[in-house]
């Protein structure tokens, strides 16, 4: 869509919509725009159609599914994305210099949406004038070179820097929605073959993330030995092949699965473990418990660990990590977590 006009347009453009557009641009997905604005697809859309207007051309192809950017929509993303980002840095500076406090936290989504999230609420109720940024990403971020400020991760111990302090440790533990196991009850690893199984889908790929697999459970709890060649059998026995299998790529799409009654879900403990006090989810199988050598940590930047607002927000989370460890039973080894008081 060309849009034309008998006089050519002069005026600077009005910059309330350039994040609307930049969101759009990076994405290729209105929706997925307006979740990350917070915004309604249909605003979202009113606000490229009106920056669009005054561009005076289209700055994006709408085909049925997708988007793609015109050649216009290309220079204007070159162009806003610096400039955005340049207003972003300057705000941050701008912030720290007129007293605003800030942290700012990485971590992985899955973690922030179903841990973190749901308890930042009490820390902002007592620390109003600290502002908080959390930048979820499946990608480590350098703390030395980044403008984080801490880092909560999800790893072996071995793989661990020496200052990394450990929050809490990882159990496996089937769980399933009450209604679903009032259709379907399970007392016995052989009542698993009547639903579902939910895993993780890339689990398989890496040594240490297999652990979150069903097979890797079910050779404790259940599966028969590894084949003689001492290869390991990827599917279940046939009395324990379930109804079908689903597989998801975040822990909180795992979750929503169970707690929707669509299977069982092999869950971790940790991140389920406010949904099992509600009773939204239920543990059948409580005694099969699996421990994972996984754990997860807090890692704070070198230049960060002095500022005051940092230290409160360090304190913040290992008391909740010790909150964590008390809902899921576990007791820490003094040796690993001496550094955690």
């Amino acid at each position: 869509m060309q849009l034309t006009s008998s006089h050519p347009r002069t005026r600077p453009i009005a910059a309330g919509h350039l994040r609307a557009f930049e969101a759009v641009a990076r994405h290729l997905n209105f929706r997925a725009a307006a979740e990350e604005l917070s915004l309604t697809q249909s605003a979202v859309s009113r606000q490229i159609q009106a920056l669009e207007d005054e561009v005076g051309t289209a700055l994006f192809l709408r085909h049925t599914r997708a988007v793609e950017l015109t050649s216009a929509g290309s220079q204007l993303l070159r162009a806003a994305s610096m400039a955005l980002e340049r207003v972003d840095a300057a705000v941050r500076q701008i912030r720290q210099s007129a007293g605003r406090k800030s942290v700012a936290i990485t971590t992985w989504a899955s973690f922030a949406s179903m841990w973190l999230i749901p308890r930042l609420e009490a820390f902002q109720r007592d620390h109003p004038d600290i502002d908080i940024r959390i930048d979820a990403t499946d990608s480590a971020v350098d703390l030395a070179t980044s403008d984080v400020d801490l880092a909560l991760r999800y790893a072996v111990p071995q793989v661990m820097p020496a200052n990394a302090q450990r929050l809490f440790g990882e159990q496996l533990t089937p769980v399933a929605s009450p209604w679903l196991l009032k259709a379907h009850p399970i007392q016995s690893v052989e009542d698993l073959s009547r639903c579902a199984l939910i895993e993780a889908g890339d689990a398989h790929r890496t040594r240490h993330l297999e652990w979150l697999t069903w097979q890797r459970w079910l050779d404790t709890y259940g599966a028969p030995p590894p084949p003689a060649s001492g290869k390991r059998a990827r599917s279940l026995p046939a009395k324990l092949s379930p109804q079908r299998w689903m597989y998801f790529n975040y822990a909180s799409q795992i979750v929503q699965a169970a707690l929707t009654g669509q299977g069982v879900a092999l869950a971790r403990l940790p991140l389920v473990a406010e949904s099992l006090a509600s009773g939204a989810l239920v543990e059948p199988l409580p005694h099969a418990r699996l421990d994972s050598p996984l754990a997860y940590w807090l890692l704070v930047a070198p230049r960060s660990v002095q500022r005051p607002e940092v230290k409160a927000f360090s304190n913040w989370l290992l008391q909740q990590a010790a909150a964590t460890r008390e809902a899921i039973g576990e007791v820490p080894d003094p040796d690993t977590v001496d550094n955690i008081d």
